[in-house]
């Protein structure tokens, strides 16, 4: 029961980095940026694919996230509406790497992103960097606490399975 929470933030990611990564492909195709629509297209496709990736190959997943990653990376370069995509991906770094992994990565992206939507506004902001820096802690703490539940899931399952279940009728 417990476990219903989490699902529900892992879809929330899913459709919020899906919802965003729609916005920037419709914005890049309004400027005429079809490469860049295409690249978003693509990008989603090598998101989606992480989901298989973590069922079938689950060594797999820090190179997978290292391709999304450089995916973001050059969209991000290449047009604005794409350097929001960071904040999924701060949840998908939290996911796959240990925590002293996730945190290094999780500073180098929001960083990147930061510097990204500067050179994009052609100036360095306070909403430019307040904005990115809140959402990473609260996206870090948020992933804490649902690390912790998930532990507590753990932990309690073999309780659940030892108690007597009652006769069903």
């Amino acid at each position: 029961m417990m476990d219903i929470p989490l699902r529900l933030l892992r879809w929330a990611v899913h459709v919020t980095g899906g919802g965003l990564l729609v916005i920037a492909v419709l914005t890049v195709l309004r400027e005429d940026g079809g490469a860049q629509a295409a690249g978003g297209v693509l990008l989603g496709l090598l998101y989606a694919a992480g989901a298989p990736v973590e069922r079938w190959w689950p060594g797999a997943r820090p190179g997978w996230l290292g391709l999304v990653t450089a995916g973001w990376a050059v969209l991000a370069v290449a047009g604005a509406p794409f350097v929001w995509l960071a904040f999924p991906l701060l949840f998908a770094y939290l996911d796959v790497l240990p925590l002293w992994g996730a945190m290094f990565g999780v500073g180098a992206l929001t960083s990147a992103a930061i510097l990204m939507a500067a050179w994009h506004a052609g100036e360095l902001t306070l909403p430019l960097v307040v904005g990115p820096g809140v959402a990473a802690v609260v996206v870090v703490l948020l992933a804490l606490a649902c690390r912790a539940l998930h532990a507590e899931i753990q932990e309690r399952r073999p309780e659940e399975k030892a108690r007597p279940q009652p006769l069903k009728p």
